[in-house]
């Protein structure tokens, strides 16, 4: 009776111990081999935002050419040279409120009201075509705020999937290298993804105007606009992804 009792005593014990490890988070593998593995790729952007600032003007001895008749002129070349509707949106009125502008023009018929567009470009050659159309006088700035591509979800996931497969592998070498197999795969920790991450943004600025970008024929701007219809620089995307393998 009593060797009974010591083992019903025993294997509750240990019962308690296994479950107050578990609870303590114990960590169940002896033998562990910690890897990162990386991917990149190059790409070229599809994608190229731009953004024109167009403004009011008035020569000497002539009348003021105003916002409307500017922005019908733009938004006609936007045409003409095969920009669709939905790549033109407009970014603002240089930060002032409508109301606000045609009030402080009732006061001052000779201030100048400027409105900002944001395009979206496929490539560089249409962006060359549309700058030999601008008026030079009405365009205060015209630069590239930023750069991306329209598959730029499904090559991150490539790039994932590739980096987990660079980790197995070095796991598998390094393991070996000690006379180690390798396990399962106990965590896959996924890169953080930044907005940033894959486009150019900020990088140029300008407050070139049609005319000066004409002179220089190209944006210099990461291998922007060049001569000879250089396309845009490519975008550099690369992943790092860490696992921890079992030994066995």
């Amino acid at each position: 009776m009593k060797k009974i009792s010591l083992v019903i005593i025993a294997v509750t014990v240990i019962g308690l111990l296994n479950a107050q490890n578990t609870q303590l988070g114990c960590f169940p593998f002896p033998k562990t081999i910690s890897v990162t593995g990386s991917a990149e790729m190059e790409v070229i952007p599809d994608e190229i935002y731009v953004q024109v600032d167009l403004r009011e003007y008035k020569k000497k001895g002539e009348e003021k050419k105003e916002l409307d008749k500017i922005k019908i002129d733009f938004l006609a070349n936007c045409k003409a040279v095969g920009i669709a509707d939905s790549n033109i949106a407009v970014a603002s009125y240089d930060g002032y409120n409508l109301s606000s502008i045609w009030r402080r023009r009732k006061k001052d018929p000779d201030l100048l009201a400027s409105i900002t567009y944001q395009l979206k470009f496929s490539n560089t050659k249409l962006i060359d075509e549309l700058v030999n159309r601008l008026d030079d006088e009405a365009t205060s700035n015209f630069s590239i705020t930023r750069t991306s591509h329209s598959k730029i979800i499904e090559f991150r996931k490539q790039l994932k999937i590739m980096a987990v497969k660079a980790a197995k592998e070095k796991a598998v070498y390094l393991s070996e290298s000690v006379n180690e197999k390798v396990g399962e795969a106990i965590t896959i920790v996924e890169p953080e993804e930044s907005s940033s991450s894959d486009v150019l943004s900020g990088r140029y600025k300008s407050n070139l105007t049609a005319n000066s970008l004409m002179e220089k024929s190209r944006i210099d701007s990461y291998g922007g606009i060049a001569e000879g219809g250089i396309d845009y620089r490519k975008i550099k995307l690369r992943f790092e992804v860490k696992v921890l393998y079992a030994l066995k």
